[in-house]
């Protein structure tokens, strides 16, 4: 009996591919952690040697990698519930929890040890707090306790630009707190937005999101009060001299579509009309981030080849 048992988790291992893995990372979330990374680390006021900036950028996404599969792991219970998150690795069945659990473990402390010899241990503290937070507080707890989850917990998604800026300088700055702020303040409207119309979802697992606690009018009410101060934060960067006019032009002007999703997602609120009217912010919120980030990485890298003939360092 025990040999049959033995048999059946090794074939349960067997069965998990290298790319299945790679889907415990959540490799879109990963993604945009080492682009904001990377922005923070392209903001630093002197360039950074490309051989450090590479593998600190690869030991960020390993950690973000990491906090991704801790986070499969501990959820799997409410993954296998939500129908978006049924076919995930642990839920289908293709990795066992125990392995998932081993894995994200041995990836966080890799990354951290990593981005400490690579580059400096402040930024890699801040690193290994990121994971932390991230799978343990908001993942183990915020989560499933409060309806301002995504709230307080976003804070983890917040923190790769300091983290890269860290790398960089060994410092922070008003320039990485900047950037902080922009994504903490971004991830409350981006997620309800979703959570307005996935309610169902959330419902069935048991999970506190703001629209099943408190409502969807005090969750548009939300996402409007949200998204009101989130466009001028996302102009700071220009006023703080980190990037340029024309992009305080662009972030206000993306900033105008978002608040508009927003006054919509707030007014429509019956039938499939509002449904679409928040995956449009939400599609619209994706972008503007994107757009952002992308606009202060593309200025820097220009000032970086042709140093002098934008703006003075951060």
């Amino acid at each position: 009996m025990s040999f049959v048992t033995e048999d059946a988790v090794d074939l349960s291992i067997s069965a998990a591919s290298p790319g299945d893995y790679l889907a415990l990372m959540k490799p879109r979330v990963m993604s945009l952690v080492v682009f904001t990374a990377f922005t923070g680390v392209l903001v630093a006021p002197k360039p950074v040697d490309p051989v450090i900036g590479f593998a600190s950028l690869l030991a960020i996404a390993a950690g973000a990698g990491a906090a991704g599969a801790l986070n499969m792991w501990y959820d799997s219970d409410i993954d296998a519930v939500m129908r978006r998150t049924q076919r995930r690795p642990i839920p289908s069945g293709r990795v066992p929890r125990e392995s998932a659990l081993s894995f994200g473990i041995v990836l966080a402390a890799l990354s951290v040890l990593t981005l400490g010899f690579c580059a400096n241990w402040a930024a890699a503290a801040l690193l290994a707090f990121t994971i932390f937070f991230y799978a343990v507080v908001y993942t183990m707890w915020l989560k499933r306790s409060t309806p301002q989850n995504i709230v307080i917990g976003g804070a983890a998604g917040a923190f790769p630009p300091m983290v890269g800026y860290l790398a960089a300088t060994g410092e922070v700055s008003a320039a990485s707190l900047a950037l902080f702020a922009l994504i903490f303040l971004w991830t409350p409207p981006h997620f309800w937005a979703l959570a307005l119309v996935k309610t169902g979802d959330f419902a069935r697992a048991g999970v506190p999101m703001l629209p099943n606690v408190a409502g969807p009018d005090r969750t548009r009410r939300d996402i409007l009060l949200y998204t009101i101060v989130l466009v001028p934060v996302g102009v700071l960067p220009a006023l703080l001299g980190f990037a340029s006019a024309f992009y305080g032009v662009l972030a206000a002007a993306l900033g105008a579509v978002m608040l508009l999703h927003a006054l919509r997602v707030y007014l429509i609120r019956d039938g499939e009309a509002a449904n679409r009217a928040a995956m449009r912010m939400f599609g619209f919120s994706i972008v503007y981030l994107f757009l952002l980030f992308a606009a202060i990485a593309v200025e820097r890298l220009a000032a970086v080849a042709a140093p002098g003939r934008l703006w003075g360092a951060s």
